[in-house]
């Protein structure tokens, strides 16, 4: 265990990405064990990508990538600044509205930060928002995709923890309206104290923007539906959202479509490329772990702390917010939940329940510095400096902290629905 966390912790040191260095730890821990082939990198790398359920993570990235080429993305906003934006800082909240729309289509929390910042930043600046504020907005906003189902941070902790993905798609809904409630009214009370102007209601703009993001708003009746129901897989129902997308998009723009769906589909395949190396780097660690026993070693010295769940948890929130200052969402989740899985278990953690918590802590992590990812997409769609963002973000951070806090004390906000789901289903 000191090897290769002396290894990886080195190579993290000089810069090496996260994939890299941990599989070249757990590699040179295999090529030092005689009792150990080298052969077994290979095969516990591709054995671990070759699950089925993983095929969900491409194929919802590029349904998120193609909504934003067909201009489906485009539609969500205007529906949703006709509808809310004669509140106080109404472009602000239609702005947290399309995000939870998108976020139903998307589970990319980058992918939708950087679409946002191309539509609404610039409209939020001309209405007169401080860039500072429309970029913190956009940025912490766009982390509503890894709660509102489809998220690829329950689909990957699912597959690791061999928990129900659709039940935790579902646990995600009413923490993921949470953080958007937080956003809301976070912007509705800065709105105030900048005096910005607001729109006025316009029932007739209303109706035409409702009808032409019908085609839209009917992607995420097709998946949570077709995921209640019965009828899909989450792998199949990324890949009806991908059909979705594709036959609207041949339907309204014809040839046009397809100048945008080679960029697209390289933007997906480049995003898909890095996580699925990181997911394959873990399933050698996961082998390595598993064969020295080092879950279980872990959960004996944590056991015999005498640590209470909320203790338990508490430290484990407080961990991955400290690793979110250093790594992506991806890594936090793939990097922990195989050592802390088995403790959660023996102390009767909800892993439904833990799945909610330390999604909302990664959802934090993407606007915490200096590894921040939707801090960088923001700055780098905008042009406006990383510091402006972060400066944004933190009345938006505060808020998300205060959802996490009341999930770890209110456990039924994620179990609830899931529960009433399946009590409906099988009842």
């Amino acid at each position: 265990m000191h090897i290769v966390g002396g290894v990886g912790l080195l190579l993290l040191v000089v810069g090496v990405p996260i994939g890299i260095a941990l599989s070249a730890a757990s590699a040179v821990y295999i090529y030092i064990d005689p009792l150990l082939e080298p052969t077994v990198i290979f095969r516990a790398f591709f054995s671990f990508l070759g699950r089925y359920s993983l095929m969900a993570i491409p194929l919802f990235i590029f349904a998120g990538f193609l909504m934003e080429s067909t201009g489906l993305v485009g539609q969500l906003f205007r529906f949703s600044d006709a509808l809310v934006g004669w509140l106080p800082g109404g472009f602000g909240v239609a702005t947290v509205l399309a995000c939870v729309m998108f976020g139903a289509i998307s589970g990319s929390s980058v992918a939708m930060a950087a679409a946002m910042s191309v539509i609404a930043i610039p409209e939020m600046t001309k209405r007169g928002y401080p860039p500072w504020f429309a970029a913190g907005l956009v940025a912490t906003a766009g982390g509503i995709a890894m709660l509102i189902p489809p998220s690829i941070i329950l689909i990957l902790y699912g597959i690791v923890t061999e928990t129900s993905v659709v039940s935790l798609f579902f646990a995600g809904v009413v923490p993921g309206l949470l953080l958007a409630l937080g956003n809301i009214l976070s912007v509705i009370v800065i709105a105030w104290i900048l005096k910005l102007q607001r729109g006025t209601f316009d029932w007739h703009r209303l109706l035409r923007e409702s009808k032409a993001a019908l085609p839209a708003l009917g992607m995420p009746v097709v998946i949570l539906g077709g995921l209640y129901g019965g009828v899909f897989t989450p792998t199949e129902a990324a890949a009806a959202a991908c059909g979705y997308a594709l036959v609207y998009g041949l339907i309204t723009k014809r040839g046009r479509f397809l100048e945008h769906l080679m960029p697209a589909t390289r933007r997906a395949l480049s995003l898909t490329a890095v996580v699925l190396f990181l997911v394959g780097s873990v399933g050698v660690f996961q082998f390595l772990a598993a064969n020295l026993y080092w879950p279980q070693k872990i959960t004996e010295a944590v056991v015999g702390f005498g640590l209470t769940p909320l203790g338990f948890i508490v430290a484990f929130m407080g961990v991955a917010l400290l690793l979110g200052m250093f790594v992506d969402g991806v890594a936090i989740v793939l990097l922990t939940v195989p050592v802390v899985f088995p403790v959660a278990y023996a102390l009767k953690i909800d892993p439904i329940h833990l799945g909610i918590m330390l999604t909302l802590a990664v959802e934090m992590s993407v606007v915490t510095p200096p590894v921040g990812l939707n801090l960088f997409a923001v700055s780098g769609t905008s042009k406006i400096p990383v510091t402006e963002v972060v400066r944004g973000s933190v009345p938006f951070f505060l808020t998300d902290f205060l959802t996490l806090v009341l999930v770890i004390f209110f456990p039924a906000l994620a179990t609830w629905l899931p529960d009433q789901l399946v009590t409906t289903v099988f009842k």
